[in-house]
């Protein structure tokens, strides 16, 4: 099920596989690739996933998830790693893939700018939704056509 990731890189940063994560149906999670984001010189910038799959859950929680350690923010690393991860969700046949952010979150919304996602719609979390827990209501819900 999981492919060989060695590929995913540009002249400026290596999504390196640190693990993958088998699903579990009745949970409604989806196998799951986790990197690092690291630069030339393989220092780790940030970490990245992708969530192989479409349900429910990752339409508010997406396919793709991102953070950039502070000092390395600024530079599109978070954008240029979906650009990279965009390529191993085509191989595993998606036909598109969902991002989705906080609607108070201008870098990650930039980030679904550049990485050329349309803005789908920004909608209330379902109260039964995992993230309520964590304070988290609206969802920003972005669409990337692979």
């Amino acid at each position: 099920m999981f492919l060989d990731t060695s590929f995913l890189q540009n002249d400026e940063i290596n999504l390196v596989l640190e693990r993958t994560a088998d699903g579990n149906e009745e949970k409604g999670w989806v196998p799951a690739y986790h990197f690092a984001i690291c630069n030339q010189d393989g220092i780790k910038m940030g970490v990245c996933d992708l969530r192989i799959g479409h349900n429910d859950k990752l339409y508010y929680g997406g396919n793709i998830g991102y953070r950039v350690d502070e000092k390395y923010r600024g530079h599109h690393y978070a954008g240029k790693a979906c650009l990279l991860l965009f390529e191993l969700a085509k191989m595993h046949q998606l036909e598109y893939v969902i991002i989705t952010c906080n609607p108070d979150n201008y870098a990650s919304r930039k980030t679904c700018e550049y990485a050329g996602g349309e803005l789908l719609e920004t909608v209330e979390l379902p109260a039964d939704n995992d993230m309520r827990e964590d304070g988290e209501t609206e969802k920003c819900i972005f669409k990337f056509i692979l």
